[in-house]
């Protein structure tokens, strides 16, 4: 990551709001997912464990460095991270900052930062949904872009390449299809496993445009936190349950 920056690299760190690791793994094997499968390699999705169990928590966790942590016995290295003495998980690979997010952090070095919104806490309509979008020098949320839309993937990826340019760009792309209601992706009465893993074929198919970059690109793909659909009780998140937890996670370059 600290070469990336060097090399002022497009970063574009996309958190799948809301998608567990079961359904991610699952959709990738069944050949699902054609436009992220050449990037998921022979193992598809790695399994990692989230820092938070919801978005407003997760993102906070990632933008200071804290991404979903690899599964075994650490410390593992980190791609970035706020400067903080004696930290073990950072390296001599670790992209390094003073300021307190990646966002003020790469704008502090000619960095063009942008916001595109989906879930709640990005919708700018109070003072708690505007903190994240805040840390951006453009940030960007209407309704078509948020969880109530069916077309929410392709109205984000239309926004975020339009908000593209010839500076070295930062954007942290928050997909909102997978967050519920998604039963509308299987036209079912009510939210399932089933329609949570079409959502996410559906913003597979979307991402083509996304992934069709003319400058180089690092791109970081994970879910912030999973979901329950009624396992051992539970449903929803903001809960301590594995199907919470356990989050699919990749990077790689375009």
């Amino acid at each position: 990551m600290k070469e990336l920056v060097a090399r002022r690299a497009d970063i574009l760190l996309i958190t799948l709001d809301t998608l567990r690791y079961d359904a991610a793994q699952s959709a990738w094997r069944q050949g699902r997912l054609s436009t992220l499968a050449p990037h998921l390699g022979s193992a598809g999705w790695e399994e990692r464990h989230s820092p938070a169990s919801f978005t407003y928590a997760a993102h906070h966790a990632f933008l200071a460095g804290f991404l979903p942590t690899p599964l075994g016995p650490g410390p593992h290295g980190r791609l970035f991270a706020a400067e903080f003495a004696g930290s073990s998980s950072t390296t001599a690979e670790t992209f390094t900052f003073e300021q307190a997010t990646l966002p003020e952090a790469l704008a502090a070095r000619g960095y063009h930062t942008v916001c595109i919104g989906g879930t709640g806490f990005f919708n700018q309509q109070n003072a708690l949904s505007r903190v994240i979008p805040s840390l951006f020098a453009e940030s960007h949320w209407r309704p078509e872009l948020g969880v109530t839309d069916p077309q929410s993937p392709r109205h984000q990826v239309a926004q975020a390449l339009a908000c593209r340019d010839e500076r070295p760009n930062f954007t942290l792309l928050n997909i909102s299809a997978i967050h519920q209601p998604n039963r509308f992706y299987t036209n079912a009465e009510q939210d399932d496993l089933e329609s949570h893993t079409a959502a996410l074929v559906a913003v597979d198919q979307a991402f083509q445009e996304l992934f069709e970059v003319r400058k180089p690109t690092f791109v970081i793909l994970c879910s912030d936190h999973g979901t329950a659909y009624g396992e051992d009780g539970y449903h929803g998140h903001r809960l301590g349950h594995p199907v919470v937890w356990t989050v699919p996670y990749a990077h790689f370059c375009l």
